[in-house]
């Protein structure tokens, strides 16, 4: 194992506070891994000023994390904020839910612990796009503006407290979580006692409580998007006609105001994630929900969406509300995205 150690390369290794609880075998063999190959580091941060505290303090470490996509985009937003995220390559070993891992499989991060813990160890590094919005916000993966102006619910409605605070600026979370001490606990995987996370009953606990809970949470995010006085209050969501929202792509016209749109995504990961360039979609209201107006306005292309490629995307309209990876913003009247081409560095396996 030591011939694939980087040399004189330390590591410093954040492991996610949920990758603790829900996998912590996985989380076992990648600390083993890793610290069979390098000098590392070990932080445990319970809170984002932890993880924030414990990346400003590293050093000549590169940091490695080991958790879900929400950790890696914790991560990533992190060094964005400090400006540090073309200092030094993230590394990844994914530790979660299959769901909560799209974004690192559409990287090409493998998702086995130990390869992953190796590709971190000998890896190349890669450099990848971002997109940067007029406003200073980042996207790693995906963006959506949702038609209808209602805020999309969580991808994954576990631990919705942990990833609100991870999704945060640490400036604005004050209150939320303990006080931590220092750059988050950075002595090894101690103080097990306190989570608990390795027992086999406690994870057991946690799963049911965890599989349990998200029908509840979902169904409270059904019926608190249907408000008091709203269409299909009666706790089906309604179907919208869509948004009105004026779409440029590199300065093409994609939707303009006469023209609902039921939804505009951008991704930025896939198909390429480092050509520079982001993919745009623009979907619209099936042909039942629009009036014969709007179908004879769209020139009979139907509800069929317009997909193109570009390097800039503006989006305006009524004030709007978007979801840029895991973090929901807005209201907004216009947004820009830009591709920042080479934004930030991921080590990946090496090409064979």
């Amino acid at each position: 194992m030591s011939a694939q150690q980087p040399a004189g390369e330390p590591l410093l290794v954040v492991i996610d506070r949920t990758a603790r609880t829900v996998d912590g075998e996985s989380v076992r063999i990648a600390r083993d891994v890793l610290c069979a190959g390098a000098r590392v580091k070990l932080c445990l941060p319970e809170t984002p000023e932890e993880m924030e505290r414990a990346l400003a303090r590293r050093g000549r470490r590169r940091p490695v994390v080991v958790g879900d996509d929400r950790a890696l985009l914790a991560a990533v937003r992190t060094l964005h904020r400090l400006r540090e995220l073309q200092q030094d390559a993230l590394a990844l070993v994914p530790v979660g839910p299959h769901q909560a891992l799209a974004l690192s499989r559409t990287l090409g991060v493998p998702q086995d612990a130990v390869a992953a813990a190796r590709a971190a160890l000998a890896g190349e590094e890669r450099n990848l796009d971002l997109l940067q919005d007029d406003s200073g916000g980042i996207v790693v993966g995906a963006l959506r503006i949702p038609g209808g102006g209602r805020v999309p619910a969580p991808a994954v409605p576990v631990e919705a407290d942990r990833y609100d605070r991870y999704d945060r600026d640490p400036a604005e979370a004050g209150g939320n979580g303990r006080e931590g001490t220092g750059a988050g606990r950075t002595d090894g995987l101690s103080d097990r006692d306190r989570d608990g996370w390795w027992s086999p009953v406690g994870r057991t606990a946690r799963t049911v409580a965890r599989s349990l809970g998200a029908p509840l949470l979902s169904l409270s995010g059904l019926v608190g998007a249907v408000g008091p006085g709203s269409p299909g209050s009666g706790g089906v969501l309604p179907q919208h006609r869509g948004h009105r929202l004026r779409v440029e792509a590199d300065g093409v016209l994609l939707a303009d105001l006469d023209r609902p749109v039921r939804q505009v995504s951008l991704s930025n990961a896939r198909p390429v994630p480092d050509d520079g360039l982001v993919e745009v979609t623009v979907r619209y209201p099936s042909s039942s929900l629009r009036t014969d107006a709007e179908q004879e306005a769209d020139g009979g292309r139907g509800a069929s969406p317009t997909r193109v490629r570009a390097r800039a995307v503006t989006v305006s309209g009524r004030d709007f509300h978007y979801r840029a990876d895991t973090v929901v913003a807005g209201p907004v009247r216009s947004r820009t995205w830009t591709v920042q081409p080479g934004a930030w560095r991921l080590t990946l396996p090496r090409a064979s």
